[in-house]
């Protein structure tokens, strides 16, 4: 297991488990929490051992969004009076670096599965709204917090949410700022299944992942890549992309496993290659 300031990172291949953990302050997210997923899902994508990804929290909760107070030496900008164009550009600059914490699991050509129990508040919203797959437990509370404090939602979670539940229900959870259980949750698509506790919840994630990686790496992986590029694409523009991604990984080894386990009336055992 690899401990990073906020995170645990427990790898038993072909599953990798992400842990929030920071469970004495409800997971808030403070500086090492923005600056770790990269490091984190770098390491998780470059790993041929690991084919599918857990992201869940360890404590009372997943998150309860971004801390305020301990962010806040990281922007000074935020209460610089002046706000002259280099200040301007410095926020700019670092608000980039926030939104890439989170893009990050986007880009991870491994599927991440958010498994979420308790509060999911603010920031811990917009990271699981950048995960592939989101399950919960019955208890979860979900919220897009960020209108109640002053500031709008600018890591990602206004350009992923109403691509999974709509443009009417993103704009009502943005505007309103309200919670949202664990069945309104999945009423609206933001969760798949549902979980009576966290123990069931992590069992019921690691069957999800398990079955994922039961198939074959590259085609996974590449129907990731072309369900990402496709968001905001002309249909045509997605047919050329998965046209060139399947002349590309086709044939493979795991195309040819493949063939011989339906002739052999077996189980395949994909290499990923």
């Amino acid at each position: 297991m690899s401990a990073y300031e906020f995170y645990t990172v427990d790898k038993k291949p072909p599953v990798a488990w992400v842990y929030l953990n920071r469970p004495d302050k409800k997971n808030a997210m403070n500086p090492p929490a923005w600056r770790e997923p990269l490091p984190i899902f770098e390491d998780l994508d470059n790993d041929d051992d690991i084919r599918t990804v857990v992201l869940s929290g360890n404590g009372p909760c997943f998150s309860t969004g971004i801390d305020l107070m301990s962010m806040a030496a990281e922007l000074p900008e935020l209460m610089d009076g002046t706000q002259k164009g280099g200040v301007k550009r410095s926020l700019l600059h670092k608000i980039r670096k926030l939104q890439n914490a989170m893009s990050c699991i986007e880009w991870c050509r491994k599927p991440v599965i958010a498994a979420v129990h308790g509060y999911c508040i603010g920031a811990g919203l917009d990271m699981i709204t950048a995960c592939d797959i989101r399950i919960c437990t019955a208890e979860a509370v979900f919220s897009l917090k960020e209108a109640a404090v002053g500031i709008v939602a600018d890591v990602g979670v206004l350009q992923r949410l109403p691509l999974i539940v709509g443009q009417g229900i993103a704009r009502e959870l943005a505007f309103t700022a309200k919670n949202i259980t664990a069945d309104r949750a999945r009423e609206i698509l933001l969760v798949n299944e549902i979980f009576p506790d966290y123990v069931s919840l992590l069992a019921g994630a690691e069957k999800l992942a398990v079955q994922i990686s039961e198939n074959s790496p590259l085609a996974v992986q590449a129907s990731k890549s072309v369900l990402n590029f496709g968001i905001g694409k002309t249909v045509d523009d997605s047919l050329n992309y998965v046209a060139s991604m399947s002349a590309n990984i086709i044939p493979s080894n795991d195309f040819m496993e493949a063939i011989a386990a339906f002739s052999e009336r077996r189980k395949p055992e994909f290499p990923g290659n």
